[in-house]
């Protein structure tokens, strides 16, 4: 292998690495793809959403024979307190059309699946292979990689780093800092697998219709974070997520903060009955646009996880990870058929493509939504039974009147925030949203 030059080498074959890697190999590119798993997804037992746009403008009949699961046609969103849940959700049948918008998948599944388009394209994939280091030429620029197989030099014009949000690889090389605790989340999974029909009538589905639950409050524990639920074929994937300062900082594990939303009175009915088969932890970037790295130099680009790629306010990732590898595909496409070198400043190509998608656009438009929701702690804590406290007492027919259940609802906001607290909190989270 140490004798073959590729064209390109990625390393990792997750959503991002499989998109870049596709893109190219499609083109007619010589691609080499490194995993260091046994297998495509291997690390990867939980189930997840996938955002088709993004899917369909690299594959576009992927519909025909990838493995989805579910169409989401519902979106919870609950605000949940102690022993209760304040929430709106949407849900139509319009997403019961020819070509549905999300789906929810498994990932140990779906990543295969991709893997093995990838190699229909054309690429080479070798799994169970570390890549141990970048390798550089007497200028500094990229050449290609060190593996930890015998003769484990492998040379290429560029490397595209599609290694998840660790960058290992990246930050041996000293192509990125260390990611900071607060810019990512330590998540904790579990699969909990039930009858089909369970699942639909559980959740008033029929056929292929799928829910997805987002939440977030009191389960968290006073720390920045969410849970979820997504619903499968037969099983569920339940879990929580927070950030890794906050995990350091608290004497709650993850596992008992998992538990305790587990039995949460809104949660344990949906989960009842139901035998837990995998468990798994993953790490999520959420620093968003402020803690992107640094995106490509000589002979290298970063996509995916490892360059920040997840919009944390509207639990985005998958589609950021195939939209940023694709078009950092496209980009090397294009610099091979100019026969232009893959230096930083004709690489910097990608960067300026980026700039014109959504990706780039809904990361710039909440990068202070990050720092907002670590200096206001009380957004999980106090506003969660705020709200809890209010609906109760409005929806609790006891024989008072409603004008003394507003002014008992007004007054517990203004006691518990004050006026002046209450006008600062919103213009603080109007400006981060903007």
């Amino acid at each position: 292998m140490s004798d073959v030059h590729f064209d390109a080498i990625v390393v990792g074959a997750g959503p991002s690495g499989n998109a870049a890697a596709y893109t190219m190999a499609k083109q007619g590119l010589n691609v080499l793809q490194l995993e260091r798993g046994e297998y495509p997804g291997s690390k990867n037992v939980q189930g997840a959403i996938l955002y088709a746009k993004s899917l369909e403008e690299i594959i576009p009949d992927f519909r025909d024979d990838a493995p989805l699961e579910r169409h989401v046609i519902e979106q919870r969103m609950w605000t949940m307190g102690d022993a209760s849940h304040v929430g709106m959700h949407y849900r139509s049948d319009d997403f019961n059309e020819e070509k549905p918008n999300r789906y929810t998948i498994i990932r140990a599944q779906f990543d295969k699946w991709f893997s093995r388009k990838v190699r229909e394209a054309g690429a080479t994939l070798l799994c169970e292979t570390t890549v141990t280091e970048l390798l550089r030429d007497a200028s500094g620029k990229v050449t290609g990689v060190r593996t930890d197989r015998n003769a484990g030099k492998v040379f290429a014009d560029v490397v595209v780093l599609a290694e998840g949000v660790n960058g290992l690889v990246g930050q041996r090389s000293g192509l990125r800092p260390e990611v900071a605790p607060e810019n990512v989340a330590l998540a904790v999974k579990e699969m909990h697998f039930l009858p089909r029909e369970v699942i639909e009538a559980r959740f008033n589905l029929k056929g292929d219709e799928g829910v997805v639950i987002e939440a977030m409050g009191t389960i968290t524990d006073g720390m920045t974070g969410t849970g979820f639920l997504y619903t499968n074929q037969e099983s569920i994937s339940v879990g929580i997520g927070c950030i890794v300062s906050d995990f350091a900082e608290s004497e709650t594990t993850p596992y008992g903060l998992l538990e305790a939303f587990k039995n949460h009175p809104s949660i344990k009915p949906l989960l009842e009955g139901s035998e837990c088969k995998e468990y798994a932890s993953h790490l999520i970037p959420e620093g968003g646009y402020n803690a992107i790295p640094e995106l490509y130099g000589d002979g290298w680009l970063v996509v995916g996880d490892a360059g920040q790629f997840v919009n944390a306010v509207h639990r985005e990732g998958s589609n950021m990870a195939m939209t940023t590898g694709r078009i950092a595909g496209e980009t090397i496409v294009w610099l091979n058929r100019r026969r232009d070198e893959m230096s930083k400043a004709n690489l910097a190509e990608y960067r300026k493509r980026l700039e014109e998608t959504f990706v780039m656009k809904d990361l710039k438009k909440y990068r202070k939504i990050p720092h907002f929701l670590e200096a206001n702690k009380h957004v999980f804590t106090l506003y969660p039974k705020l709200f809890s406290d209010a609906a109760q007492a409005w929806f609790r027919v006891d024989g008072t009147d409603k004008w003394s259940k507003e002014k008992q609802i007004v007054g517990s906001f203004r006691r518990s925030r004050s006026v002046l607290g209450l006008v600062g909190d919103a213009f603080k989270l109007a400006r981060a949203w903007r």
